[in-house]
């Protein structure tokens, strides 16, 4: 690897993992919660759908196993931030939700999120903005096509 090469992939290394470790914290923050952030993306992800999502489509957005999104489904059960209900249309269909206490942690999950982005943006001039965007707009078509293309091997 030449210069660039080696410095843009720590720096691709080094922002996934303070990404992590600052959602970490802001969890740890929160006071009192007992939630990984896998449990947290979870729950994101169940959160999309105020009507309840089966587990199956679940895993197949988080590109996770089923048997995987069934335990932490679950773990968050036991603990109280979702719950499963019939599908009114269809009874074979079990859905999960989130609870009440779901939702909030949930919220609070995005706050940190939409934090992080307005304060990385606060500073830069319209044209990096774009220019940001672009870049990273590629960046993850990229990861996109490389993940689909070892998905078929």
């Amino acid at each position: 690897m030449d210069l660039l090469d080696t410095k843009l992939n720590d720096i691709l290394v080094d922002t996934f993992r303070i990404i992590l470790k600052a959602e970490e914290q802001a969890i740890r923050d929160t006071g009192g919660i007992d939630l990984s952030i896998s449990e947290m993306h979870l729950m994101e992800a169940i959160g999309r759908r105020k009507e309840g999502r089966t587990v199956s489509s679940i895993a197949e957005e988080l590109g996770v196993t089923l048997p995987a999104v069934t335990v932490a489904i679950g773990r968050l059960l036991r603990k109280g931030y979702v719950e499963k209900t019939r599908s009114e249309d269809d009874g074979r269909l079990v859905l999960v939700s989130l609870t009440k206490l779901g939702h909030k942690m949930n919220h609070a999950h995005g706050y940190f999120h939409e934090q992080m982005i307005r304060d990385i943006v606060m500073e830069l001039s319209a044209e990096e903005k774009e220019i940001f965007m672009n870049g990273i707009s590629r960046l993850n078509q990229f990861f996109k096509r490389k993940y689909a293309d070892m998905e078929k091997k």
